[in-house]
């Protein structure tokens, strides 16, 4: 009997091994090397923003018909074409396809229109863990004064999240997006999962969001399934989801086996290598030198925020010298009051900071700091 169970035990032991093996080993049809590093002689050194237009709120607010602000949107475009951004990142939302999927990809191609036309490319981010864990469609919430995305809402968001049976709603979301832009020369990549695994604030004073417990679990499982239906379109365009997370056993990206299993899934499974920092220059060079380990092309998808000398000069000539892309978030300030740092969820603020913390214009144009306007010219233009 004693035989038997320690032969049970071991052939367990090797199953649980296997699953842990399979939830972060690659999928097929990964790319090679060699054609990462054909797309990215391809396109060159990006650089760009995460774009929202100023008045929108959240991802459903730029979208939704009775929303999507046609005007704001070319206007904001041509605003960072003039400053030689060629690159940006944008958000998508499954409510917006289980919405009205035909209006949704019209407008899709609309907004792909107007951004090529000032020779801007376009990298989709299809789910996201950040925020309010809620979403609703229709008309979304004012935004709370002087807080910090104060109504950006998460994709899929907890109820279909947090029930595995639910997850395969979204593979007509995953799949009938990148279908129909598969082989467009506009859209430069699939960004599958912003920030997997990332908990929603819980901070005293303002809206108290339910964090889920096991996040990452379901986060895991869904990542899983999101690449897999991607990888069956087998779209031109290559596909990523960031690495983030900077303490714990995410503290050294560059140890594969040390890392989380959503980090490391994220590495294994990207075509290119993307990451988020918003340290100084020593953390942004830490982070680049990690992640050249992987001999693949790499974009940091988040950065600048200016108290934490996350600036346009201090991060850019060291991404423009290692030819990372870069795409820092926020452009002009408006409804995610993202202008105002992290801390406004705790402290109050009742007019603009002296340091803005993401963002370079205001509605009207005017700039944060001029000389960061001439700067970001010269680098991007020369």
């Amino acid at each position: 009997m004693k035989k038997i169970n320690l032969l049970f035990l071991f052939i367990f032991f090797l199953a649980f091994i296997k699953c842990k093996q399979n939830s972060i080993s690659p999928l097929e049809k990964r790319w090679s090397e060699q054609r990462a590093w054909d797309w990215q002689k391809e396109n060159g050194w990006m650089v760009g923003t995460n774009f929202n237009p100023s008045n929108s709120i959240n991802q459903l607010e730029f979208w939704q018909e009775d929303t999507y602000d046609l005007v704001t949107i070319e206007k904001e475009l041509e605003w960072s074409a003039e400053l030689g951004m060629n690159l940006h990142r944008v958000y998508l939302h499954n409510l917006l396809w289980d919405q009205d999927s035909l209006g949704f990809l019209k407008r899709i191609e609309n907004y792909l229109k107007i951004a090529d036309n000032n020779n801007i490319k376009t990298l989709f981010v299809l789910f996201d863990d950040c925020w309010h864990p809620a979403p609703k469609l229709g008309k979304q919430p004012d935004p709370t004064p002087f807080v910090h995305n104060s109504q950006w809402v998460q994709a899929p968001g907890a109820l279909i999240l947090g029930d595995s049976l639910r997850h395969k709603e979204l593979k007509s979301y995953v799949k009938g997006v990148i279908s129909n832009f598969a082989d467009d020369k506009r859209v430069v990549g699939w960004d599958i999962y912003n920030e997997p695994g990332n908990e929603a604030l819980n901070l005293k004073g303002h809206n108290k969001f339910e964090i889920k417990e096991n996040k990452h679990i379901y986060t895991l499982s869904l990542i899983k399934k999101a690449f897999k239906w991607a990888r069956e379109v087998n779209p031109s365009q290559p596909m990523t989801s960031c690495i983030w997370k900077a303490s714990g056993e995410d503290k050294n990206w560059s140890k594969l086996d040390s890392l989380s299993d959503l980090s490391r899934f994220a590495i294994s499974n990207s075509d290119v290598i993307s990451f988020h920092t918003y340290g100084n220059i020593e953390e942004m060079r830490l982070r680049v030198e990690q992640l050249e380990k992987y001999n693949r092309p790499i974009l940091c998808t988040e950065y600048l925020a200016r108290g934490q000398g996350s600036t346009f000069q201090e991060i850019l000539p060291l991404l423009k010298e290692k030819q990372i892309s870069a795409i820092n978030w926020g452009f002009v300030a408006g409804k995610t009051n993202t202008i105002f740092p992290w801390s406004s969820w705790e402290e109050e603020f009742d007019s603009l900071p002296k340091i803005w913390h993401h963002d370079v214009y205001l509605p009207d144009k005017t700039p944060y700091d001029q000389n960061e306007i001439d700067f970001i010219k010269e680098i991007l233009i020369d």
